[in-house]
């Protein structure tokens, strides 16, 4: 299918590995000018160019923190008119939350909640005036069921959840639209580096944290970064400008409820 996106332009935010990497490489696949950015500057470069090289899109970088105004602002200058915003950023440390000062809070939201507001804000009223703009937000499954030790992510995504919500339903006339993709369990380096940490702190090796991981995914599987991404496109395509304020499972089926 041609989502007829071909030209536009996207900023995508947290794209040099995992998820956001995943949506890169889907949407330049389609035609689309990219500006990628994220902390990690070696990791950005070396997706830049893997991403130029497989699909000859054009891929900028900008090494930057989008939880900070500095970054945003970075962010901004080198693509200041996304048709497409791919919010993404990575979740807060795990814990309980007696152990979360006001600090901890704040950072968590300051990542996930009002960074992606921001970059909104910035740039919504030129997709208003384009009569074109898709803007996907990167949060996560615990949306529709939150975990009990992530509970500084349960937050923050809720919130952006919550402001979402109402700001798609203002500016879907517009062919403008947000939606949320939410992931399950998906075969990225932080989940696949992060069995060890887990096993620890639950007595059981990584290879049983992994093994009880699968059990929950009817699927039987991990997710891909890049099946995520091909969703992700589709999500920013010019056919899915009736679909708004969305909040879509990529789950492999783990939450069971009849309203996921």
């Amino acid at each position: 299918m041609d989502l007829g996106i071909k030209g536009r332009r996207a900023i995508v935010c947290g794209a040099s590995k995992g998820l956001g990497k995943g949506c890169a490489l889907a949407l330049a696949s389609e035609g689309v000018e990219l500006l990628i950015t994220a902390r990690g500057v070696d990791a950005l470069e070396s997706t830049a160019h893997e991403i130029r090289k497989s699909t000859g899109a054009v891929v900028n970088t900008v090494g930057a923190d989008i939880a900070t105004p500095q970054g945003r602002q970075a962010v901004l200058a080198a693509m200041p008119s996304p048709d497409i915003l791919v919010n993404n950023a990575g979740g807060p440390p795990p814990g309980d939350f007696r152990e979360w000062d006001r600090d901890a809070w704040i950072a968590a939201l300051d990542a996930n909640m009002l960074a992606p507001i921001e970059l909104m804000r910035a740039t919504v009223d030129g997709m208003i005036g384009r009569k074109f703009g898709r803007i996907v937000n990167i949060t996560s499954s615990a949306v529709k069921s939150p975990i009990d030790f992530l509970g500084l992510s349960n937050g923050a995504r809720l919130g952006l959840t919550g402001f979402v919500a109402g700001l798609s339903r203002q500016i879907v006339k517009h062919n403008v639209t947000i939606n949320s993709l939410l992931p399950g369990f998906h075969a990225t380096d932080r989940l696949l580096l992060g069995l060890p940490m887990l096993g620890r702190r639950s007595g059981k090796s990584a290879d049983e944290v992994r093994d009880a991981m699968l059990l929950q995914v009817p699927a039987g599987r991990f997710g891909t970064p890049e099946e995520f991404g091909q969703a992700c496109a589709f999500v920013c395509g010019a056919q899915a400008g009736f679909m708004t304020g969305q909040n879509l499972l990529l789950d492999g089926g783990a939450f069971t409820g009849t309203l996921g």
